[in-house]
């Protein structure tokens, strides 16, 4: 039986995939592409998966990107997922990261950027920007600079989730492996791989530690802008050429293709049926274990709760964005929705900003979300 790609069924689909044609800039034979554009998907090299382990913990090189102590929920082992990881199609950094992003004033953005059009959004010490679905769908991810921070802007849209990560003095790329439909990135200077929505290494010398995250917020342009005047906004000048403004999934502005059907390209590592699989939850993970809130039960109830192991959990809905906000609620404070406000014990906050210690949560598509937490507890 012939192995799906993600090359494969864009092209049964009669969507041109783009990432390794003859007009792309930027992309060497070193890439796995030879001089026609024309990569070999069956036999993409990965980085490297050499462990460096010790007995005491994780032997970390001073070259990679920042890790944190952090206990996430592992329903299976390094060696499991590595199995699991199958080629995508374009070989390691055959979707090219975007290195050298360039920004433009949110008054005066992209001419093919529409109201309706998905953005993720980044504010960090101050500074915030605008990162289009349409650009990053041609890049999976943006090595850039937020806030004096450096950072990595994630989006794999196989899963629907957009993941940002403190990345220090490193870049990310694509590994053009997958796992569980996820996006597979790895540093550059060690060839560790990083599961996307893991969060943790899986080879290298970066086997099981953990990169630490920040929020990056799914909504569209308009709201973003409104909410952020001040932001920039992410352009089409990445050094490379691709149809931005197309997609070859589909689209959002409105829905279709692969983000509006049923069908998966590849089988997840774990199936239930209490959602569509490609329902949008709002899905968090921690020491507690892994929950999920779907997208439109929060913003059918403004506010939804529940439990993760006894710990109470409240999930907010805000409407200027339509996004929601996870917190830990271990004292089980009062939370009330209360006209575009959230009152805790009878005082008003804005939904982004309760007295109450906040999750990073992000949007993903269920069925990726339980393929990687099968112990997951689903709140509505």
């Amino acid at each position: 039986m012939q192995q799906t790609t993600r090359r494969r069924f864009l092209g049964a689909t009669g969507t041109a995939w783009i990432v390794a044609s003859a007009g792309c800039v930027g992309i060497s034979d070193d890439a796995g592409v030879d001089s026609n554009g024309v990569d070999d998907l069956a036999d993409a090299d990965s980085p490297s998966s050499a462990e460096n382990e010790t007995g005491t913990g994780v032997e970390v090189s001073e070259n990679g990107p920042p890790t944190v102590e952090r206990t996430l929920p592992q329903e299976y082992g390094e060696d499991e997922l590595e199995d699991a990881a199958l080629s995508g199609g374009p070989p390691p950094d055959g979707i090219p990261s975007v290195d050298d992003p360039v920004f433009t004033a949110g008054d005066d953005p992209p001419a093919t950027l529409d109201d309706g059009d998905p953005v993720f959004g980044v504010e960090l010490n101050g500074e915030a920007k605008a990162y289009p679905q349409y650009v990053l769908v041609w890049h999976e991810i943006v090595n850039d600079v937020v806030g004096g921070e450096s950072v990595a802007i994630t989006y794999c849209p196989l899963t629907g989730t957009a993941q940002g990560f403190y990345r220090g003095d490193v870049e990310f790329g694509v590994s053009g492996r997958l796992i569980n439909s996820n996006l597979v990135m790895f540093d550059r200077p060690t060839e560790s791989w990083w599961p996307q929505m893991l969060a943790s290494g899986l080879s290298g010398p970066h086997r099981g530690a953990v990169l630490e995250e920040f929020q990056v917020t799914w909504t569209t342009w308009k709201r973003w802008r409104e909410g952020h005047p001040d932001t920039v906004v992410l352009t089409e000048d990445t050094g490379f050429v691709r149809d931005y403004g197309g997609d070859p999934y589909g689209g959002y502005n409105p829905p279709s293709g692969y983000y509006s059907d049923e069908n998966t390209l590849f089988a997840p590592l774990a199936t239930d049926d209490r959602l569509e699989k490609k329902a949008v939850v709002l899905g968090v993970r921690n020491a507690d274990g892994a929950m999920a809130v779907p997208k439109e039960r929060v913003r059918a109830r403004r506010i939804v709760e529940g439990t993760v192991r006894d710990v109470p959990y409240v999930t907010v809905y805000d409407p200027s964005l339509d996004t929601g906000y996870v917190y830990r609620n271990p004292d089980d404070r009062s939370v009330e929705y209360d006209d575009g406000s959230v009152a805790v014990d009878g005082e008003d906050f804005e939904p982004d900003s309760l007295p109450l210690e906040r999750e990073i949560a992000f949007d993903a598509m269920w069925f990726a979300w339980y393929g990687y937490y099968p112990s997951t507890v689903v709140h509505e």
